[in-house]
């Protein structure tokens, strides 16, 4: 089924159409929601609040726009995510726990990585989480989401300024924590 049924079977409140949708999406939703939340059941709990979002307002999404439909969806679904990320990351005032045994990251499934590239992959994740909350969402922000520091200062109500410093001190933290762990430092 193309995406273009699926979102209008879902504006339809199809349920068929919504289950699909929700089975096609949620590796990626859990993907996009581990980076700012570590914990299983919390990151499942916001993806399927990301879920009843994209549900409700899946009438706001332009079909109409030019472009690969598929990823003009994911990337409108991706903002949809992080923002629900970010709102909880607000509710608990940045202050997320570090289980020191995780392996949530096990649990998300990628098909399409190699071994090599779901080792890099897993490493750089687990750098980036040695970071301090704020750094950490400020760095997935502007380099992983591709936030704007404008966008990232009004997501997070803090000054541009602010942003690009928080930004420099996490790149500079994890150039740190990367040579300490003798991963290739190309990646920040």
């Amino acid at each position: 089924m193309s995406i273009i049924t699926l979102i209008n079977g879902c504006s339809q409140n199809d349920r068929n159409s919504q289950r699909m949708m929700y089975e096609g999406l949620f590796d990626y939703a859990m993907k996009i929601a581990f980076r700012y939340i570590h914990q299983q059941e919390e990151a499942e709990e916001l993806v399927h609040e990301s879920f009843i979002k994209l549900y409700k307002n899946i009438d706001r999404f332009d079909l109409s726009r030019d472009g690969d439909t598929e990823a003009l969806f994911k990337g409108w679904f991706k903002r949809i995510i992080v923002n629900t990320c970010i709102d909880q990351l607000r509710k608990v005032q940045l202050n997320i726990i570090h289980p020191e045994n995780d392996t949530d990251y096990d649990y998300i499934r990628d098909s399409q990585e190699s071994g090599l590239d779901k080792m890099a992959y897993q490493e750089i994740i687990e750098a980036i989480r040695q970071l301090t909350p704020v750094y950490r969402t400020v760095f997935n922000l502007f380099v992983i989401e591709g936030f704007s520091h404008d966008e990232i200062a009004q997501t997070l109500d803090i000054s541009i300024g602010a942003s690009k410093s928080n930004l420099s001190k996490a790149k500079s933290n994890l150039r740190k924590i990367i040579s300490q762990r003798n991963i290739h430092t190309n990646y920040v």
